[in-house]
């Protein structure tokens, strides 16, 4: 089964307190890249969504988006600095002592002093978060995938109409090819017999010829880039990535097509060649989109 590697899936859960929302966006990598975004107090479960992620992906860039309404993720709690408050009233004794002073040391002077209190943030996590976030990850991940098989199938559609194209061309080859020999045999037994007034031995030109057939045979390419073509119409039907596997087929047929161009010596077939070679631009475009 053909999977795209671009997609995008939204989910939301949770209670009546919190409402957990997740978004998914994926486009094409060559690996399987991750960038997770959420409040820092759940970084705590980020190995778990990509755990989770992973059940769904297995190439491409990945952004994952986790965003909490609702209660607070922090409570806040009051310490008190001992040491400094000891030393703040050691210090307030010492100045009331040598200076005679009668006034004593209450509580509304030590609340003044506001570098003895301080205030921290605790993260506090609702018990039934983490069920939330998981759920709505796993949703958004469902519509994810159901996004990147609809986009994946109609690239299998536009592929495989490629793929016949390119199998008519390859049989319009195979079809012309014997006569590109036989239309230069006669176009040397024309030039030689005006050049020597007919005195060329047929034996002479029978060689020429068989020279020349061996220098332009492009037999061997064209069943190797049928193969190619078989087994990337067989992949295309496999239920698992698939993408670098047909990345690897699109550049041998690139490079079947290559050896044919320089070694057919016809215009006609040069002219297959620009269009194989042009299918194969488009098949490599796609198969880029592809897992």
């Amino acid at each position: 089964m053909v999977t795209s590697m671009t997609g995008y899936g939204r989910e939301e859960s949770g209670n009546g307190q919190v409402k957990v929302f997740a978004e998914i966006k994926t486009v094409n990598h060559r690996f399987c890249e991750y960038t997770i975004r959420m409040p820092r107090q759940l970084l705590i479960l980020e190995e778990k969504v990509k755990k989770k992620a992973n059940q769904y992906i297995r190439r491409g860039r990945v952004e994952i988006f986790i965003t909490v309404e609702g209660e607070s993720l922090v409570s806040k709690k009051v310490k008190v600095d001992w040491d400094l408050a000891d030393q703040y009233v050691d210090l307030m004794a010492k100045v009331k002592d040598t200076y005679k002073l009668e006034s004593s040391i209450t509580l509304q002077d030590m609340l003044q002093l506001e570098s003895i209190f301080m205030t921290e943030e605790v993260p506090m996590v609702p018990h039934d978060l983490e069920a939330s976030l998981l759920k709505a990850v796993s949703g958004a991940l469902d519509n994810l995938k159901t996004m990147r098989a609809h986009e994946g199938q109609e690239l299998a559609v536009d592929m495989v109409n490629q793929l016949n194209r390119f199998r008519e061309i390859i049989a319009g080859v195979k079809n012309h090819a014997p006569r590109v020999v036989e239309k230069y045999k006669a176009r040397l037994e024309t030039k030689l017999a005006d050049l020597t007034d007919g005195l060329i031995e047929d034996s002479r030109i029978v060689t020429e010829a068989a020279i020349f057939a061996d220098r332009c045979d492009i037999n061997e390419e064209l069943t190797r880039l049928e193969s190619h073509v078989q087994q990337f119409s067989a992949t295309l039907s496999e239920n698992e990535p698939i993408g670098r596997k047909l990345d690897f087929l699109v550049q041998e047929m690139n490079r079947e097509v290559n050896t044919i161009g320089s070694k057919a010596n016809d215009s006609l077939i040069t002219k297959d060649v620009v269009e194989m070679k042009s299918l194969l631009e488009k098949l490599k475009e796609q198969v880029q989109n592809i897992e």
